[in-house]
């Protein structure tokens, strides 16, 4: 098993701020501080009529903690002189006040197929005049860098500038593009920044420091950021400060995948263990690229999600026995001596079935399944095991036809749900994402017939009490959460992950607290 690393690495967690106000903003930092922050970014564009003799000196004699600060001008038209002009006037000003980062945009412009990186006209010598004391970073955004040569190529523009740290920000329209940010960083000379914006470039964000990144960006708790993780969770469910190069990389494949848990529960307990690996959240558009991308060892892992838990099988070079009956996998390890992907399901934990949980025997009682995907599969070869009748409900009516005779059950289509009358005491299993976060109103089935329900299941962990089992338990049925199932299916991909026992009950306290 690898250890966690004992010495902590030299990336920094940065919290990017922008206010109206100074008041707002000495505010902020307090916050940032105390959650974690090792520095702040300032965002003096976005104060309210800013002066900088008057706001300056307010901010950088009240910092709590160390301070970047940032002025991005207009950069338009007939401005763009005296608009870099204003800003280097700025930030020598801040750096005066005793700031301890600024950061200087540079711009790429095309000129006859030529990249030229502009940076108003803060040159060298400008530079060496008040370089003692202050770190500057020169930081340019690139729209649509097509190779790792692209990005190579600016940051051999962007050293000519001569700047303390280079930051590069790309915007990812596929994860998959990602992997050339953490090439530039494992490869780069200079100190680094480098990342993606938006929901499928977040990884960049998380595994900045394993792969060299000399800082990353967490939002304020409570103040959510697309594509940023918050500061409490880079340090209390992704643990950053301990990552290093030989960090095992595990992952969410789904889409989405904001609303996953996974990494409160999975990284606690790679650090309980002394595991040394992260898991993360894998907004994935194209499984086939996706794997061919990311093939390399340290990619050791992945959970399956909503929607590929079927479509991923043909994706595994090996599949084991068990979750090839069913037909889904929701669990992928890369054998270390060959590198190739072996698919599993835990969502009936390799050991029991998916109903076990159930608090009712389902013999020859009704079972009507909601969802027809991976947790469907799981869920119907249980409930046949134990003898139930089954009745499978899906939007997609063809494969709901393909899980019936699978289980020698029932299809009907998804529309006949609405005016679907259950007999008395049946067993109702809801393992499609309706009522999953942010939509956590919406049910399944109509509210009048839950009364017929004895027992009702949702698959749903996040709300952990969803509207269904609000409505169902207020009807006189049984409830029983999905906060079980993940649990149990957890425990088994913990296994496949570390190659070791999971310690079951600190996963269970986690999930109690937690869920």
């Amino acid at each position: 098993m690898g250890s966690v690393g004992l010495l902590k690495n030299s990336a920094m967690v940065c919290a990017p701020l922008m206010a109206p106000s100074v008041e707002q903003l000495v505010h902020d930092m307090l916050q940032a501080k105390a959650q974690g922050a090792d520095l702040v970014e300032i965002r003096l564009d976005a104060i309210h009529n800013f002066q900088p003799h008057k706001d300056l000196p307010l901010l950088l004699t009240s910092k709590p903690l160390p301070v970047l600060i940032l002025y991005r001008p207009i950069w338009e038209g007939n401005q763009f002189e005296d608009d870099a002009h204003k800003q280097l006037e700025v930030l020598r000003w801040a750096k005066e006040l005793g700031a301890d980062y600024v950061e200087l945009d540079l711009k790429i412009h095309n000129d006859s197929n030529c990249r030229i990186l502009i940076a108003s006209d803060f040159t060298k010598k400008e530079k060496s005049r008040w370089r003692s004391g202050c770190k500057i970073i020169t930081s340019c955004f690139v729209d649509n860098a097509t190779s790792k040569e692209d990005l190579s190529q600016v940051v051999a523009y962007m050293q000519s500038a001569g700047a303390d740290i280079l930051k590069i920000v790309t915007n990812a329209n596929d994860i998959t593009e990602l992997e050339k940010t953490f090439h530039l960083l494992s490869h780069c000379q200079v100190p680094l920044i480098a990342y993606s914006v938006g929901e499928r470039g977040l990884i960049s964000q998380l595994l900045g420091p394993k792969f060299g990144s000399v800082l990353l960006y967490g939002s304020l708790d409570g103040n959510a950021v697309p594509g940023l993780p918050s500061l409490g969770s880079l340090r209390q469910a992704y643990g950053v400060d301990f990552m290093d190069n030989d960090t095992k990389v595990f992952g969410l494949i789904s889409k989405p995948v904001g609303h996953s848990k996974g990494p409160i529960l999975h990284n606690p307990t790679f650090r309980h263990v002394g595991y040394n690996g992260i898991y993360v959240p894998m907004f994935v558009d194209d499984l086939k690229e996706f794997f061919r991308v990311y093939s390399s060892p340290d990619f050791a892992g992945f959970s399956v999600g909503i929607p590929y838990k079927e479509a991923v099988v043909s994706f595994c070079d090996e599949v084991d026995p068990f979750a090839k009956s069913i037909g889904a996998v929701n669990t992928i390890i890369r054998r270390p001596c060959d590198g190739k992907l072996i698919g599993y399901n835990t969502d009936l934990n390799g050991r029991t079935n998916g109903s076990d949980f159930l608090p009712s025997p389902l013999a020859r009682k009704l079972f009507v399944l909601v969802g027809a995907g991976g947790a469907g599969r799981a869920l119907a070869f249980g409930a046949k095991s134990r003898g139930a009748r089954i009745v499978i409900f899906d939007i997609d009516f063809d494969r709901a036809k393909a899980l019936a005779v699978a289980v020698s059950g029932e299809a009907l289509p998804f529309e006949n749900l609405a005016s679907f009358q259950p007999e008395k005491g049946a067993i109702l299993a809801n393992a499609t994402p309706i009522g999953m976060h942010p939509n956590k109103d919406r049910i399944p089935v109509p509210e009048g017939t839950l009364k017929d329900y004895a027992v009702v299941f949702d698959a749903v962990y996040t709300p952990r009490m969803t509207t269904l089992l609000k409505e169902a338990e207020a009807a006189g049925a049984i409830t029983v959460s999905g906060v079980e199932m993940f649990l149990r299916q957890a425990i088994g991909q913990f296994n496949l992950f570390t190659g070791s026992k999971a310690p079951e009950e600190f996963m269970r306290e986690i999930v109690m607290a937690k869920f």
